[in-house]
């Protein structure tokens, strides 16, 4: 099995060959291709060697094999309802109805569990740098203006390191996901099949060369 390394003395290689420096990392691709696999291993490796790890991510639930709608589970293993097929979906009670293809989006719910991880984004205990999972900023979560301040608050600030993701382009343009596609201080690496077995190591060496250089500022 190929090692992964996260140490610091391969960042520092890297930051000395590449001007170029990041803040934070975002996956994108189809769905199904695995972006939100890939974020829980790259969480595991982190974990491992001792960076504090917070946030959420997104998993489908199938009833049956059929896939019923998706759920939002945090690093801790909390977890609420995001959406699901209309017909197994919980009434809106009078209320707007936020929906994405044949699923309706529970927003209380993903607010409920999601928002309070903003509030905890501060750096690890002992000052050391902290990676923050989003997985994923799409179109059901972006109901919530909620959610997307947040984004943008962590994003602007200087407490942790993203790690996230985002769709690929498709139809009308999502303003958020585009203003994180365009800063120049988010990596954004594309997960095809072709490359799914063999790209986390590329993504955890610059989650270091991000933590390191958090710490370095900060």
């Amino acid at each position: 099995m190929r090692q992964l390394d996260v140490s610091g003395s391969a960042a520092a290689a890297r930051r000395a060959a590449s001007p170029e420096m990041f803040k934070h990392v975002f996956l994108t691709g189809p769905p199904g291709v695995g972006k939100t696999t890939l974020v829980q291993k790259a969480c595991e490796a982190l974990v491992s060697s001792g960076t504090a790890v917070g946030g959420f991510y997104t998993e489908e639930v199938r009833e049956g094999g059929r896939r019923v709608g998706f759920d939002v589970v945090t690093v801790t293993g909390e977890r609420a309802h995001l959406s699901r097929v209309r017909d197994l979906a919980a009434s809106s009670r009078g209320g707007r109805e936020y929906t994405v293809g044949q699923y309706v989006v529970d927003l209380p719910s993903f607010e409920n569990v999601a928002l309070p991880l903003f509030r905890n984004v501060g750096p690890a205990n002992g000052g050391g740098g902290k990676v923050f999972v989003i997985d994923e900023i799409g179109k059901m979560e972006l109901f919530s203006q909620s959610f997307v301040g947040a984004v943008r608050q962590t994003l602007d600030g200087s407490s942790c390191t993203i790690l996230g993701t985002i769709p690929v382009p498709k139809g009308r343009p999502l303003v958020l996901v585009e203003e994180v596609r365009g800063r120049r201080d988010v990596k954004v690496f594309t997960v095809s099949k072709e490359n799914r077995n063999s790209i986390l190591q590329d993504v955890l060496a610059t989650l270091q060369d991000c933590l390191t250089e958090h710490s370095t500022l900060y």
